[in-house]
C-alpha cells in the first residue's frame, strides 16, 4: 500500500475520525485546526449504531461506552397535552444494537486521543484555506476538507448552489437535570423539542420553531432564553420547567444545502458537512461524517478514491430525505396532527417493532464491514 502525506482541515468529529482511520493505515496525517486549542460547544450528541460501529472499529468503543449513556428508548409525545404517541423500545426490540448519548466535547476528546495514538499530528492555531487552483498543500499528496458547511474546498471544486432558509430555527441548551437514558421528542404545531440526559447530571435540549424571519447559520449565536421559553408556553409543564432552567442558549437558522455534486477533484477531498450538510431531524450529521471517514480511508488506501463518492452518495441522499420528512411529521397542525398521531398510536400497539424496523437500512448498516 502506498503511503501518503495528508493534511485534514478541521479537528471536528469527521476530521479526527478520518485522521485516526488514515494514520492507523500507515499514512502521514496532520490535522490543521484554526482554533488555538481543542474546544467544543456545550451540546449533546446522539451516536446511533451505524456511527458506533465506526467508533468501535477505530478502537474507541470502550471509551464511548464509559463516557456515554446507553439509550433505552425514544418517546414521541404530543407537546401540548403530554399524551404519548409512539415509543421505540430499543432495549427490548434492538438489544444487539447500541445508541449512545454523549457530550460533544467528550466525543471530540476521545477521537483526538485516538488520532494521536494512531500517529496523526494535531496542529492548533493553524488556519488552512484550500488552494483555489485545486492542489494539495506543498509536500502533501492529499488535502481533506472536514471544515463544515462553510468549507472553502467545497466552493473550490463545486459550482455551488446557494442554500435556502428552511423557515426553521433551532435553539440548543444544557441544563442541570438527569433522568433515565431516554430520548423524548415533544411535538406541536410548527414546533418540537428533543431532549435527553447526559452523564454528570446534564440534560441536552434542542428546540425547533418554524418562523418567517431569517436567522444566520452557525452554532455559536447566543440568544435570550426568554425567546425559547415564550415559543413553547403552551407545551406541558414538564417541558416548560426544563426551559425555565436555561441560563444560556444558542440559536441558529436551519438551511437546506444540496449534497455536493463533486466530492473530490485531484488531491482535494470533501468529508462530512463539507460534502453533505444535514438538518438535525434524524441526528445523523455526526454519524454520516464517521461513515465518510471510514470509507474514505478504505478507498484512498486501496487506490480507489473514485469509489468514495459512489459508495456514499445514495446513502447520504436517503438520510437527507428522511431527515426532511421527520421535520414535516414533527410539526403537523390540526386536523392532520390528530390523524397522524392516532395512526402512530394504533400502529405502535399492533406492531411495536415496525416503527423501529423501518430504519433498519440506516441503523443496521455497518460501513466497516460493508465498505
Amino acid at each position: 500500500m502506498e503511503r501518503f502525506r495528508i493534511t485534514i482541515i478541521g479537528a471536528g468529529i469527521g476530521g479526527l475520525a478520518a485522521a485516526t482511520a488514515l494514520a492507523s493505515r500507515g499514512h502521514d496525517v496532520t490535522v490543521a485546526e484554526q482554533a488555538p486549542e481543542l474546544t467544543e460547544v456545550g451540546a449533546g450528541i446522539q451516536i446511533s449504531p451505524n456511527g458506533y460501529a465506526v467508533l468501535a472499529a477505530l478502537g474507541c468503543g470502550e471509551a464511548i461506552a464509559n463516557a456515554a449513556l446507553l439509550t433505552k428508548s425514544v418517546h414521541l409525545m404530543d407537546g401540548t397535552t403530554g399524551r404519548g404517541v409512539l415509543t421505540l423500545d430499543l432495549e427490548r426490540y434492538a438489544p444487539d444494537l447500541g445508541w449512545y448519548l454523549i457530550h460533544r466535547a467528550k466525543l471530540i476528546d476521545i477521537l483526538a486521543d485516538a488520532a494521536v495514538k494512531a500517529g496523526a499530528k494535531l496542529e492548533f492555531g493553524r488556519q488552512v484555506e484550500a488552494p483555489p487552483d485545486g492542489s494539495a498543500l506543498e509536500g502533501d499528496d492529499y488535502l481533506i476538507g472536514a471544515d463544515g458547511i462553510h468549507s472553502s474546498m467545497r466552493r473550490n471544486i463545486n459550482v455551488d448552489i446557494e442554500p435556502f432558509f428552511t423557515g426553521q430555527v433551532a435553539w440548543r441548551a444544557l441544563i442541570p437535570d438527569d433522568g433515565p437514558a431516554e430520548v423524548e421528542v415533544h411535538m406541536g404545531p410548527g414546533r418540537h423539542i428533543v431532549s435527553y440526559p447526559l452523564k454528570n447530571g446534564l440534560r441536552n435540549i434542542v428546540a425547533i420553531e418554524e418562523r418567517d424571519n431569517w436567522v444566520e447559520e452557525g452554532w455559536r449565536h447566543t440568544d435570550d432564553p426568554a425567546n425559547v421559553q415564550s415559543a413553547f408556553t403552551d407545551f406541558t409543564p414538564r417541558v416548560r420547567k426544563w426551559l425555565e432552567q436555561i441560563d444560556d442558549c444558542f440559536l441558529w437558522g436551519l438551511f437546506r444545502h444540496p449534497v455536493a455534486p463533486v466530492w473530490y477533484s485531484g488531491p482535494q477531498i470533501l468529508l462530512g458537512d463539507a460534502a453533505h450538510p444535514m438538518l438535525p431531524f434524524l441526528a445523523q450529521g455526526a454519524n454520516m461524517a464517521l461513515e465518510d471517514a471510514w470509507v474514505l480511508a478504505e478507498r484512498l488506501s486501496s487506490g480507489s478514491l473514485k469509489d468514495y463518492p459512489i459508495a456514499r452518495r445514495v446513502r447520504v441522499e436517503r438520510v437527507v430525505d428522511a431527515s426532511t420528512a421527520n421535520a414535516r411529521n414533527y410539526h403537523l397542525k390540526p386536523p392532520m396532527k390528530s390523524f397522524a398521531h392516532a395512526a402512530l398510536r394504533i400502529g405502535g400497539r399492533i406492531s411495536p417493532k415496525s416503527a423501529l424496523r423501518r430504519f433498519d437500512w440506516l441503523y443496521r448498516f455497518d460501513v466497516t464491514s460493508d465498505s
